[in-house]
Formats: structure tokens, sequence, C-alpha cells
């Protein structure tokens, strides 16, 4: 059964009270954390969730901390993964972005796996920065899978590109 979300006139499945986001890198779980999903249309996946981390993360362009909240949006169908990040009283910090193998539902968890590669959207859209391509590069990705890590590097120059031109907005229309 569909509803209509958020005015937009597009039908969505209705989603569940809670699910479970499990990132996966090389393999093994890196992280996984309760999120409240806010939209499925088969496709495009928007979960909310506190920051999961421990403590405050200071990436020194900016800084994850108890409090803030992601708003997460994953496709099945691309190979990124977008995170609105605002503070507790809903001031927007700005966007990191995961390149990842398409997301999956798998029961209640949502199960995306991280490529490496990532991309800082300041507020503003002032700062766009390309991160962790060091990371990738040393991950063995391109021997392993020659597939896999060209699109993953076809989703970093496509998100690149998208906040450079015209912020990342539209694409998280949901």
């Amino acid at each position: 059964m569909g509803r209509r979300h958020g005015g937009v006139g597009r039908i969505v499945r209705a989603v569940r009270d809670s699910m479970e986001i499990q990132l996966v890198k090389a393999g093994a779980t890196k992280i996984r954390y309760p999120a409240s999903p806010l939209a499925d249309d088969g496709v495009h996946i928007v979960v909310r969730a506190p920051w999961a981390g421990a403590g405050v993360r200071d990436f020194g362009f900016v800084r994850f901390e108890p409090g803030d909240v992601f708003t997460e949006h994953y496709w099945r169908d691309r190979w990124y993964a977008v995170k609105e990040v605002r503070t507790g009283d809903g001031t927007l910090k700005g966007w990191y972005c995961d390149i990842t193998r398409p997301a999956r539902l798998e029961g209640g968890a949502l199960r995306v796996e991280d490529l490496d590669l990532d991309l800082w959207v300041s507020a503003d859209g002032s700062s766009v920065l390309r991160l962790d391509e060091d990371e990738f590069a040393a991950s063995g990705l391109a021997e392993r899978d020659p597939e896999a890590a060209e699109r993953a590097l076809e989703a970093l120059d496509e998100l690149d590109a998208l906040a450079r031109a015209s912020g990342l907005g539209g694409l998280l229309a949901h």
C-alpha cells in the first residue's frame, strides 16, 4: 500500500517504524545503528538517525557530535549515499556523501557497502572536498573488481560535478 509523501505527488511505499542501517567495509560490518524510515519509493530510501559515533569526530572541515541529526538518502540503483547533516537545533552543517554499492534492504536492515571514497559539501556549497582517494587506491578494489572501481569513480565524479554546478538539493527531493 502506498501513500503520498511530502506533497510531491509521488507514491511511496508504507515505511516501518524503524530499521537498522548496516555499513559494511571490506566484507566486515563497520557500524550498525537504528534509523527512522521516512520514505521508500522502491528505488530511493530516506531515513533519519542521530549521530551514531562515539563522542565527537572532528574531520577538520566539520565536526560530527552527539545531537547531530542525519537525514540519509540511499538508492538501490546508484553507487552512492548522501547524508544531510544538521545540528540538534536544525542548523545545516552540510552533506557527507559515501561512495557505495547500491543499497540492499535485507529483512529489517538496510545494508550498504562502503567503497572508501567520500565527498563533503559544506552547507553554503562553497567547499566541495573529495576524500579518501588514497584509501580507495590502497584498497585493491581496482585489481579485485575493476568494474566496481570504475563505477565508484564515476559516482564520485557525478556527485562532485552536481555539487559544484547546482548543489545536491534536486537529487535529494523525495
